[in-house]
């Protein structure tokens, strides 16, 4: 199983945080595009907090790589959606403890509100192998 190429040219100023400038992946590779994921645990329920509904956004996601025997490693890009006002820390330390040194194409925006005013992160993802 191939992962993507993630990488930083010299010619642009380096990441000022956990992702890379670009993303490469070859023809032919298997892609797999996940929906915007929010923090619901599988049994239906959403902890209150930033900090639980990350660690949960990100727990989802992995597990949908798993079930394409994907792994982090096969990230490609991310795109983060955090309420305003919610602290990025608990965000990053969620991602770094489920994406470890993986640091694929990242966006981050802050929203005034979600699809549903409980959700306080959603973050969709694609993944290539």
């Amino acid at each position: 199983m191939s992962a993507p190429e993630l990488f930083n040219p010299a010619t642009v100023s380096p990441p000022v945080g956990a992702y890379s400038h670009g993303a490469f992946v070859k023809a032919n590779s298997d892609l797999l595009f996940l929906a915007g994921q929010v923090g619901v645990r599988p049994d239906g329920t959403l902890p209150a907090s930033c900090a639980d509904q990350a660690e949960e956004v990100l727990a989802n996601i992995m597990r949908i790589l798993k079930a394409k025997d994907m792994t982090a490693a096969n990230l490609v890009k991310l795109t983060l959606y955090v309420v305003s006002g919610q602290p990025l820390s608990e965000v990053r330390a969620a991602r770094l403890r489920h994406l470890g040194d993986h640091k694929p194409a990242s966006t981050l925006i802050f929203v005034p509100q979600l699809a549903e005013p409980r959700y306080l992160i959603e973050v969709e993802a694609v993944a290539a192998r």
